[in-house]
């Protein structure tokens, strides 16, 4: 395959990444966006594997083998794993691609082919900051997963010192750097490799078990953009412009999307990443356990007489639905109460769920229209015209401490303010708080009633009743 070729399939490949990343902005052309990020991926993967095998076949059948192993369990997880589980299997492929930027730094600095002594001076550079990033996206995207799945808890783990710790281990990553240079052969270089890895993989554990449960959205995101630089410092230890290209665009639209994500939370991403931080001085009362006034109980008759005589039903998402599955019925409660000439339509909040999107995507698989899923900024202010306002599964994006309570760990979050509809419905299993901790005054506010039980049972329940 000639340089021309492969220079061209290479462009042809990014351009395909940056528009598939373009299709991802709205529902309507993300399946369109999809197909080409898959053709693109493809073209990557056909022409690396001519480049690489182009002065001889030996090692075909084993890259060939794992290429196609790895195809199969990719299409059996995405096609297996319900919606629940996207974000924490999110959160394990960063992992993969962070170890992988690992293996590949250690490689290519055991052979690092024909270099002058100035392009070898930059190369070990490369692998040293391929290795870094790696290790702390690695080890950070496994503690993400670990809280994502439950395996670890979702609480901050605030280590005493962890400031200092956090930055003596970067400043040791830096220091190491320079002995690791002049290193007088590669098995000395590989002991300093080693032990920056070992310190990395510590820094990436210490830095997200610090970060508490609501924010694992942002974090997810962050982590995914490490990943991307990650993956464009292997671009550079292997001299391939493809990788550079996709790894920049990855780092910088995740750096982006948590940016934005940070001001949607009003929270600086410095709070963000260093778990924490600033927050000393909060008490700890807003997210007690204890009962802050009096539950009042709905049912299914009695919602059903309410959502026969509303004109304006607003829908608020959360976890809850997706890991009830309830998205389905949902959807036909919308299409009996369209027909009824109710208004209805969907809230969503930057970081309802455990990702960034997760309940557009629920809501688009269910096949709710798109023209009625509607962001927090643009809906909010409709809330006090709402007849009722049915949050379902939702806890902290709809707590009304964030607005009003200067002590809470969330205050000064934006969130759905559900609690100026003029009924508001609250789908629970029980009275637990939300991920982060909080407790919610809501529950107790004096428009609020509570609906008790699994939330697709009680939504088909209710779609049951309004279909008879």
């Amino acid at each position: 395959m000639s340089a021309n070729a492969i220079t061209v399939s290479y462009l042809a490949a990014a351009v395909l990444f940056i528009v598939a990343i373009k299709g991802f902005a709205k529902p309507e052309t993300a399946k369109g966006g999809n197909r080409l990020g898959i053709l693109g991926m493809a073209i990557a993967v056909a022409v690396t594997m001519a480049l690489a095998f182009r002065e001889g076949t030996a090692g075909l059948p084993i890259v060939a083998g794992t290429v196609a192993l790895g195809t199969v369990v990719g299409a059996f997880l995405a096609r297996s794993l319900p919606m629940t589980a996207m974000p924490e299997l999110v959160a394990l492929l960063n992992s993969f691609g962070g170890l992988a930027a690992v293996f590949v730094g250690m490689s290519s600095y055991l052979e690092p082919g024909e270099l002058d002594e100035t392009e070898r001076a930059i190369h070990l550079v490369e692998c040293w900051i391929g290795v870094a990033i790696g290790a702390i996206t690695f080890t950070g995207s496994v503690v993400a997963w670990g809280k994502l799945r439950g395996t670890f808890s979702g609480a901050p783990r605030l280590l005493p010192g962890r400031h200092l710790l956090n930055l003596a281990m970067l400043g040791a990553i830096v220091g190491m750097c320079w002995p690791y240079l002049d290193a007088v052969d590669a098995d000395a270089g590989l002991q300093w490799l080693l032990i920056l890895a070992g310190v990395a993989a510590v820094l990436g554990v210490t830095l997200v078990v610090a970060i508490g449960g609501a924010d694992m959205p942002v974090v997810v995101s962050l982590l995914n953009s490490y990943s991307g630089w990650a993956a464009a410092s292997t671009g550079f230890v292997l001299r391939n412009d493809l990788l550079i290209v996709t790894g920049a665009i990855v780092g910088a639209s995740g750096a982006i999307l948590t940016i934005i994500m940070c001001r949607a939370m009003n929270r600086s991403i410095l709070n963000v990443v260093f778990g924490g931080f600033g927050t000393a001085g909060s008490a700890p009362a807003a997210s007690g356990d204890g009962p802050q006034g009096e539950v009042q109980e709905t049912d299914v008759d009695g919602l059903v007489a309410e959502l026969k005589q509303a004109k304006e039903v607003v829908i608020v998402p959360g976890y809850g639905m997706a890991v009830a599955r309830a998205q389905h019925g949902v959807k036909e409660l919308v299409e009996l109460l369209q027909e009824r000439d109710v208004r209805v339509r969907f809230a969503i909040h930057p970081v309802a769920g455990r990702l960034p999107g997760h309940m557009n995507v629920l809501l688009a698989e269910a096949g709710v229209p798109y023209d009625i899923v509607l962001e927090m900024d643009l809906i909010n202010e409709d809330f006090p015209e709402t007849d009722v306002a049915l949050v379902i599964g939702a806890n902290d994006i709809v707590n009304p401490s964030a607005a009003t309570d200067a002590s809470s760990p969330i205050y000064g979050m934006p969130v759905l303010e559900v609690w100026e509809a003029k009924r508001t419905v609250v789908f629970k299993r029980s009275m637990s708080t939300g991920y982060a901790g909080v407790q919610n005054p809501l529950f107790f506010h004096e428009r609020t009633r509570m609906l008790f039980g699994d939330a697709k049972k009680s939504v088909d329940a209710i779609v049951g009743q309004l279909r008879d």
